[in-house]
């Protein structure tokens, strides 16, 4: 099969030793029944719970080449994205290893991956059935928002305090618009760098806060002097999420969009299929910014 930068990828077996410097790909083998080929990870990746026993092999972006050599892959996934992340590629596959690196920028081009990655691991049959039940899934939410009329404008904080917000371009984005809601931010890329003030410019009503390794200690708004008068914040429409749900492609980017769904549209949560709403949380994880 061929990858997302032209690289043919031949095997002659399915690969039975795989190591991802991209930790979604870790939940995509899981989620294939192929958990077993993992054979090492990053620092930053202990899930599945089985991975967190086995060698680490350095940072997604600066990965220990000898490291991942000592573990004697037959195939190595990455994702395409920061200059930096091609590097290690490039050193892995002058050394003989097969390298795959695949670009997740939209749901259409995740199960994409997932099917690719079916191919590389012998399990077509199981990618299959992955990509047909999250393809379900998105069909019965774009069905529930579709009774909806109001959309909301949101507001993704990727970063803080140096501020960086999800554009409109990247499955962030499609995850805002397949909830129900309409990206606030007018950029186009896949980020974007604002001020305060162009965020009170923006007037979001809605505002997510995204935690993990990208952003590990955000403040509420009501912390925020400058964004306590946005309308997110006024209306307690402000939530702290996972960022390895909403910003790391992987079949919990399905969750994301369900689950973001049901905080734009707590309506929703009166249907059978989707996720209760809560005073306080969010369904499966999502905190409310509390004052």
């Amino acid at each position: 099969m061929t990858d997302d930068t032209g690289r043919e990828i031949v095997l002659e077996r399915p690969a039975a030793r795989v190591i991802a410097l991209y930790g979604a790909f870790n939940e995509i083998l899981d989620g294939l029944g192929r958990a077993e080929t993992i054979v090492a990870r990053t620092n930053a990746d202990v899930t599945p719970a089985r991975i967190a026993r086995l060698p680490v092999i350095g940072t997604h972006m600066r990965p220990n080449i000898e490291a991942v050599l000592a573990q004697k892959p037959d195939l190595v996934l990455q994702m395409a994205g920061r200059k930096e992340a091609s590097l290690p590629v490039d050193a892995l596959a002058k050394r003989g290893v097969r390298v795959a690196v695949f670009r997740a920028g939209s749901f259409a081009e995740l199960f994409s991956v997932i099917r690719r990655v079916g191919v590389l691991t012998g399990a077509e049959a199981q990618a299959e059935a992955m990509v047909r039940g999250l393809e379900e899934r998105l069909a019965a939410l774009d069905a529930r928002i579709a009774a909806t009329k109001e959309r909301p404008r949101v507001f993704f904080e990727v970063r803080s305090p140096n501020m960086l917000a999800a554009g409109r371009s990247g499955l962030v984005a499609e995850i805002i618009r397949r909830a129900g809601g309409a990206n606030c931010v007018e950029e186009k890329g896949k980020f974007a760098r604002l001020s305060e003030e162009e965020i009170v410019r923006l007037a979001p009503e809605a505002y997510l806060i995204q935690r993990g390794p990208m952003n590990p200690a955000p403040l509420p708004l009501s912390k925020r002097p400058r964004l306590r008068s946005i309308p997110a914040a006024a209306n307690g429409r402000a939530w702290f999420v996972d960022e390895r749900k909403y910003s790391r492609p992987g079949p919990k980017s399905v969750d994301a969009a369900e689950e973001l769904a049901a905080l734009l549209h707590p309506e929703l949560s009166k249907t059978p299929s989707a996720p209760p709403a809560r005073t306080n949380t969010s369904a499966k994880g999502a905190k409310k910014d509390s004052k």
